[in-house]
C-alpha cells in the first residue's frame, strides 16, 4: 500500500494522536522487560514522529516503512531534528534488515491493514527473524468490537485550515473498507481533490496470540490503549507486549 495521497497530509489528520504519551508508555514497557537501549525498529513507521521520539529517548532507530512518499516527510523531520534514525524503505512483510534488534514497535494499527491473516504472520515472522532472543515486541491493533461498533458503516469528517477530508467506512464481516476524499487548497483559492483507497482488518485476539507463539514469541500483557489497565471486550485498542524466547 503506497499511502501517495496520504503522506502529504497524514501529520495534519493525526495531530489528536499524542505522540509523546504512546513514546513514554512504550518507552517504560521496553523498560519493564529489560530492553532500555540498543537497535529499535520502528515498523511502518509513517512519517517517523514517533521513530524520531524514540531516538530521543536513548535507543538506536531503525524506521521502516512501504511509503516513500510517507518516508520523504519522515527524512525531513529527521534532519531537521539532527537526528540520526535510519529510515527504509520495506514493508512489514518484506524485512530485510542488516543484523538483529532488541524491540521493534508498531503503531497506529498498521498490523489491521495488512492483506490477511496470512500477512500477519508473515509480519510477525519477520519481526522474530531478525529480533535477538529476550527481545521485546510491541504493537497495537484495532479490535473487532471497533470496526463493529465504531468504525463501522460511518461517514467522519475532517476540517483543518490545511486540509479537508471525507472518512466513509464500508464494513464487511471484521474488515472495514476505507475510503478517503482530501481536498486540499492551492495559493489561488482552488481546490484539488485526491484520495486513498484500503481496507482494515480486525481478528480475535486469541488468534493473534496464538500467531505470535507460533512465530516464537511469548505474550507477556495485552493492554487497553497505551494505559496500565488491561484489554476489555469494549476496547478499541489493544496493545500486545511480547518477548522473543
Amino acid at each position: 500500500m503506497s499511502y501517495s495521497s496520504f503522506g502529504s497530509v497524514y501529520d495534519l489528520l493525526t495531530e489528536n494522536v499524542d505522540y509523546e504519551k504512546i513514546s513514554e508508555r512504550i518507552c517504560s514497557l521496553l523498560r519493564e522487560n529489560g530492553v532500555g537501549k540498543g537497535l529499535l525498529l520502528d515498523n511502518a513507521c509513517g512519517t517517523g514522529t514517533l521513530a524520531l521520539l524514540l531516538s530521543k529517548a536513548g535507543y538506536d532507530v531503525i524506521g521502516a516503512d512501504e511509503s516513500a512518499e510517507m518516508l520523504s516527510v519522515a527524512m525531513e523531520k529527521n534532519a531537521e531534528e539532527n537526528a540520526n534514525v535510519l529510515f527504509l524503505n520495506q514493508g512489514m512483510t518484506e524485512l530485510d534488515l542488516y543484523g538483529t534488534i532488541v524491540a521493534c514497535v508498531s503503531t497506529l494499527d498498521s498490523i489491521n491493514h495488512l492483506e490477511g491473516f496470512d500477512g500477519v504472520k508473515k509480519a510477525f515472522e519477520k519481526v522474530s527473524l531478525f529480533m535477538e532472543k529476550g527481545g521485546v515486541f510491541i504493537f497495537d491493533v484495532n479490535t473487532v468490537y471497533k470496526h463493529r461498533h465504531v468504525l463501522e458503516n460511518n461517514i467522519f469528517v475532517y476540517d483543518t485550515e490545511s486540509v479537508y477530508c471525507v472518512w466513509q467506512n464500508d464494513l464487511d464481516g471484521d474488515s472495514v473498507n476505507i475510503s478517503l476524499d482530501f481536498f486540499t487548497e492551492n495559493e489561488d483559492g482552488s481546490f484539488v481533490r485526491t484520495g486513498e483507497y484500503f481496507t482494515e482488518t480486525a481478528y480475535e485476539l486469541d488468534r493473534i496470540k496464538k500467531a505470535l507463539t507460533d512465530s516464537g514469541f511469548k505474550t507477556v500483557g495485552i493492554y487497553d490503549g497505551y494505559t496500565e489497565k488491561e484489554v476489555t471486550e469494549t476496547s478499541e485498542r489493544a496493545v500486545f507486549v511480547c518477548i522473543k524466547e
